[in-house]
């Protein structure tokens, strides 16, 4: 039997936090039976919500990892994943979306659009989904959906359209009045499960009138039809439907739903709407590139009949080995079938097939194209593309934001090290936002992430789940040494001991140099020293540079010009010029007034203008410069310079300065002078670290 594509939708469920995606995906899978309780978000009894399957998304009620589930709505077969809304875990939002035919924008009808509202739009775009809006917590004090819809054309440029009104707000909300179909929708029921059909109360009927002809003003742009019928006076509902689904589908549109989830109400409209307005696997273009041909971009076809393509879009470790997430976007995928790695060039057989519901699986033996299934046990990362042998076409990466925040991890004991890699080498190739590396200067192990709750879930989940105890701290600041005057040098190193000693002097200018970190000149003239001894000079000095007597780091931009020295027939080797080389610099060094020197970032905020003086007066405590600001409509830029010392925990404080609707990125600029006082304090440091050592 083929399977009918046009009866399958892939949608995501996208807002901002605290908005209400998994009650609203809980109902969806009540309504279409995948389930028979609904379980709250914060479980009171103790079950929690069925996609919050993580024992920490539980505790905390919130999302944290997408969860992906399949339900069958009116003979419709729809894939639904329902994704995190805070900023930290934007990743998961970002790689559901790579893959995703549609969406549902939820919106709540207090807070409006807020600012990871914003954010999760900017994605959609991206990827060009075509969205519907739904407007929940209408039961809820100060529920305003009218005031929401105006929000989504002047905040997100959408054209917003109501596709319903409601009848009563807050704690007197009804149900919805259908526009296109003029009739009163009432949800009874303990689970709101019937839906009860009536005419429209006398006291809405000029609002719902009103409402939609607004409603056929705006679809009547995507069809001539309606248009025509408008002036005959014969609207058909099909023609509006007809007409609202190619304005979805060009993205010139949004269709506006509203109700309640928590409530049970307004939920079985808008999986109609689902239906009727979001795209089917086959009417949304996909594009692949040919690697045999030059990158050239190759449209990918819904058919069963031609070669497999499918992407790997997210990994999970589960008790039974890795889990890769797929879409396949060409041909179908059957158990047993020879697929190829288009990044690893390795082939690999099919395994296991499943659909995934939340953390629970079922085994089937065949994906058909368009179709979202996860495979068992192979070895992958984010973002391949699997072809069938043959092919060699890639899929165009999701784009990952650069971390902003670091943190230094150690373990607490030899057994947690050893988990502790375990669990960061299985973080870091199921999430690209979660980076890690190993500083080679102070030897910490830096763990990057997109916010302190992102690296905050992983430390937990790596006690919980893999049994490591890691002790958190700052990260060490890659602070220099440098000098700050030039001085001379004259040093003779003598060694005596039994049989040939060790004998060398040199002699010369040390002196600042910009923009190199050593420099080395030689100016010795008549062998003075032997040119086989020069390069041992140089090693010496090269090793002194490696730790400075200041706070221990690294010394910078040294310009050394040796002169003069002298060698002896007998006791001169590579060795004793390279220690004559090593004290005569350590000489030098501290007649030279050394300094210390920090690394300074270069930061650029982007936010709403009516934050701007907030963000200055954040970069003015920070010992921050401004180099630039620029104001574009209602958003400005600011450039600074910020020392790095003073930019931890910055996301955290610029969130809560404009309630989450800034976002920063910072990047190394150059190393600037610690201020005296802090130069003193970390001396003291230093100090007191080395006395600790000797004793």
């Amino acid at each position: 039997m083929a399977f009918d594509l046009s009866k399958m939708r892939n949608i995501g469920i996208s807002a901002h936090i605290d908005s209400g995606k998994t009650t609203l995906s809980e109902r969806i899978l009540f309504y279409c039976k995948k389930i028979h309780a609904i379980h709250e978000v914060r479980g009171k009894d103790g079950v929690g919500a069925t996609m919050d399957s993580m024992e920490l998304e539980r505790e905390r009620g919130i999302t944290i990892a997408s969860a992906a589930t399949n339900v069958t709505w009116k003979d419709t077969f729809i894939n639904v994943i329902d994704t995190p809304g805070h900023v930290d875990f934007t990743i998961e939002v970002e790689r559901s979306l790579r893959v995703l035919d549609g969406a549902i924008l939820v919106l709540c009808s207090v807070g409006g659009v807020q600012s990871q509202s914003i954010t999760v739009d900017r994605q959609m775009k991206r990827y060009n989904v075509p969205r519907i809006a739904f407007v929940n917590k209408c039961d809820r004090t100060g529920a305003n959906p009218f005031r929401v819809t105006e929000q989504l054309r002047e905040k997100l440029s959408l054209n917003a359209v109501m596709m319903q009104i409601p009848i009563g707000l807050e704690d007197r909300l009804q149900g919805v009045v259908d526009l296109v179909t003029m009739k009163a929708l009432y949800f009874d029921g303990d689970g709101g499960e019937e839906v009860r059909i009536e005419e429209i109360p006398a006291e809405l009927k000029d609002q719902a009138e009103e409402r939609r002809e607004m409603l056929l003003d705006a679809a009547s742009m995507f069809s001539d039809e309606l248009m025509e019928a408008m002036m005959e006076e014969n609207v058909t509902e099909e023609l509006i439907y007809d007409a609202v689904r190619k304005g979805t589908l060009s993205l010139q549109m949004t269709p506006v739903f509203m109700g309640s989830a928590y409530k049970n109400k307004g939920i079985q409209p808008l999986l109609d709407g689902v239906l009727r307005y979001l795209p089917a696997p086959n009417e949304v273009e996909n594009k692949a590139l040919d690697l045999d041909n030059d990158e050239q971009e190759v449209i990918l076809e819904s058919d069963p009949a031609k070669p497999t393509v499918a992407l790997a879009f997210k990994l999970e470790d589960g008790q039974f080995g890795q889990l890769t997430y797929i879409r396949v976007y060409q041909g179908n995928l059957k158990k047993g079938d020879e697929l190829y790695n288009v990044r690893t060039r390795k082939k690999f057989k099919v395994g296991r097939l499943i659909k995934m519901h939340a953390d629970s699986m079922e085994d089937i033996s065949e994906a058909p194209c368009g179709d979202i299934a996860a495979l068992f046990g192979i070895d992958c990362a984010s973002g391949d593309t699997f072809c069938k042998p043959g092919l060699n076409y890639s899929m165009t990466s999701m784009y990952v934001p650069n971390p902003v925040i670091s943190l230094a991890i150690s373990p607490v004991d030899k057994k947690a090290a050893d988990n502790m890699a375990k669990a960061l080498n299985r973080f870091t190739k199921e999430d690209p936002t979660f980076r890690t590396y190993v500083d080679p200067e102070s030897n910490q192990t830096i763990v990057q992430g997109m916010g302190e709750l992102h690296l905050d879930v992983y430390i937990e989940r790596m006690k919980r789940e893999y049994k490591a105890e890691v002790e958190v701290g700052q990260p060490q600041v890659a602070y220099r040494e440098a000098i700050s005057q030039a001085s001379e040098f004259n040093y003779t190193h003598k060694k005596q001991t039994g049989g040939s000693g060790q004998y060398g002097r040199v002699a010369g200018m040390m002196e600042p140099v910009e923009d190199k970190d050593f420099e080395f000149v030689n100016q010795i003239k008549g062998g003075a020293i032997p040119t086989e001894y020069i390069p041992a000079c140089e090693k010496g000095f090269r090793a002194a540079l490696e730790k400075g007597t200041l706070i221990g780091f690294p010394i910078v931009g040294v310009k050394v010009t040796i002169n003069d020295g002298q060698y002896h027939p007998v006791d001169s080797s590579d060795m004793a010029f390279q220690q004559a080389a090593i004290g005569a610099f350590r000489e030098a060094y501290a007649k030279s007034k050394p300094v210390i020197l920090e690394p300074i970032m270069k930061v650029e905020v982007e936010g709403p203008a009516e934050f701007q003086g907030n963000i200055f007066g954040s970069i003015n405590q920070r010992r921050g410069m401004i180099v630039s600001s620029e104001e574009e409509g209602s958003g400005c830029k600011i450039e600074a310079e910020v020392p790095l010392s003073e930019m931890f925990g910055y996301s955290t404080v610029l969130r809560s300065l404009t309630q989450g609707k800034a976002e920063f990125t910072m990047e190394f600029a150059k190393y600037g002078r610690v201020p005296q006082s802090i130069a003193d304090d970390l001396k003291a440091a230093y100090q007191k670290k080395l006395a600790s050592q000797n004793k």
